[in-house]
């Protein structure tokens, strides 16, 4: 895969922003059993004491917070399925940003201020003040252009590297929901 140049990430910007912003879907499940392990699944369970079950997040080593605790403010993260599919060239290269979820959906600070929460099928989860930027793992797989992008003032403002979120409310969900604010 070739790294996108930024002129070929301004080109894509219009479109990326043009993601809904009161009714989107859940286009991709990533699960992280483990470190550098990535399973795409069809279907899999939201839970406010584990984030996506099945996945890594509480014992990765970045995600603690004061007192050893996993950091429930950066539980699931969501990406912007439009900003990645630009990114990674194909479907096969989405799970290799790290996200969990990856939604056709707004994920801009307007859009969805911290503390808003947002159903995802059966579940809900609410954004987080905390910023998901792009790490050296993101800037091997995409390329130092890409991760100026996604940190830029407009990438920044517009989330394209993505949002954390915490789990409020535990349930089932599926590739193919409907994401909302509630």
């Amino acid at each position: 895969m070739t790294e996108r140049t930024p002129e070929e990430l301004e080109a894509g910007l219009a479109h990326v922003l043009d993601a809904p912003s009161e009714e989107g879907e859940l286009r991709l499940i990533v699960r992280r059993p483990g470190v550098e392990e990535r399973e795409t699944i069809d279907e899999g369970a939201l839970d406010p004491n584990s984030g996506l079950v099945g996945d890594n997040w509480g014992s990765r080593a970045y995600s603690p917070a004061e007192g050893g605790e996993p950091n429930v403010a950066a539980q699931l993260t969501l990406m912007n399925a439009r900003a990645v599919d630009l990114l990674a060239g194909s479907v096969d290269r989405w799970p290799l940003a790290g996200d969990q979820l990856y939604v056709d959906f707004d994920l801009s600070k307007t859009n969805l201020p911290a503390g808003t929460r947002v159903a995802i099928g059966e579940a809900v989860v609410e954004i987080s003040a905390k910023p998901h930027t792009g790490c050296g793992k993101f800037v091997r797989r995409y390329g130092l252009a890409a991760q100026r992008w996604v940190n830029s003032e407009v990438g920044s403002l517009n989330r394209l590297r993505g949002v954390n979120t915490r789990v409020v409310k535990a349930g089932a969900i599926r590739v193919g929901d409907r994401i909302t604010k509630v």
